[in-house]
């Protein structure tokens, strides 16, 4: 089974900064004749409080031709509490109506592939421990098919034990509630997106994946980060094993960020600390 995943698109009918990529994108992914194409998230700009920019989002999404499941990310829902734009019902609400589903499970040649709202975890509240049911219920039903897991944060960034990153990874409860599920039930692959940064690695028998932005890359505006700035895609093969090929698409403009944080997100402030921003 072929994966084509995308992420970080972040597009707009108001802000078209990054909407160039979108044709050469959408061309590469038909290119490759996949089985299906996940979006790991940040899918618009601000679908998080404009209903225009998910819609406008999902009439382009028309243009891949293979089957594509969509994960949210922040710009899409929001993110924790105290930011700029915390997840709320009524964010929930916008992308259930005009996206579809925030979690999804689908069972496939072997394999059981699952999307999570990432974007959920961190709030301790019923609709994060809704998710954990679901999530529970679906892998002890699994069946003994591998699993694929596809969400928008990674799970860690510097240490699978470090402490609360505050913007960029999963906080530790909820991300050690992962780990025990991951370890019970043969999770083969853990992919994801935000960081802007491209990096394959292993966590015990898991491999783990960030998805390139294919909108723009961070410059010095925020820390160093594992892996490599590049604007692209990942084809996972789902076989047997799990092989996973991060590919640079020149055909992309790499935008950098920096130089048009401010008329993108003049509500943004760099985010080297711990903290709940936006």
């Amino acid at each position: 089974m072929k994966i084509v995943q995308i992420t970080d698109t972040h597009l707009s009918p108001s802000k078209p900064h990054f909407n160039g990529n979108w044709e050469p994108l959408a061309r590469w992914v038909n290119a490759q004749n996949a089985d299906l194409v996940i979006h790991t998230g940040d899918l618009s700009v601000d679908g998080a409080d404009l209903v225009e920019d998910l819609t406008f989002c999902m009439g382009l999404m028309a243009d891949v031709t293979a089957p594509m499941l969509l994960v949210p990310g922040n710009h899409d829902v929001g993110h924790l509490p105290g930011s700029h734009q915390p997840v709320d019902a009524e964010r929930l609400a916008r992308w259930r109506e005009a996206v579809g589903a925030d979690r999804w499970a689908k069972a496939v040649d072997g394999w059981l592939l699952i999307g999570l709202n990432g974007l959920l975890f961190g709030f301790d509240d019923a609709e994060e421990a809704e998710q954990f049911v679901w999530l529970e219920q679906v892998l002890g039903g699994r069946d003994g098919r591998r699993v694929a897991i596809f969400t928008h944060k990674p799970l860690f960034v510097d240490d699978p034990q470090e402490g609360d990153t505050g913007y960029w990874s999963i906080r530790p409860a909820p991300r050690q509630r992962l780990y025990d599920l991951i370890a019970a039930h043969d999770v083969a692959l853990f992919a994801s997106g935000h960081l802007h940064w491209a990096w394959k690695g292993q966590f015990d028998n898991t491999t783990l994946v960030w998805g390139p932005s294919s909108a723009f890359i961070i410059d010095t505006l925020e820390r160093e980060m594992p892996g490599e700035r590049l604007v692209g895609a990942v084809i996972h093969t789902l076989g047997e094993g799990v092989t996973s090929e991060i590919v640079t698409l020149p055909e992309l403009t790499a935008h950098v960020i920096d130089e048009i944080i401010h008329e993108v997100y003049p509500q943004a402030k760099p985010k080297h600390a711990p903290e709940a921003a936006e």
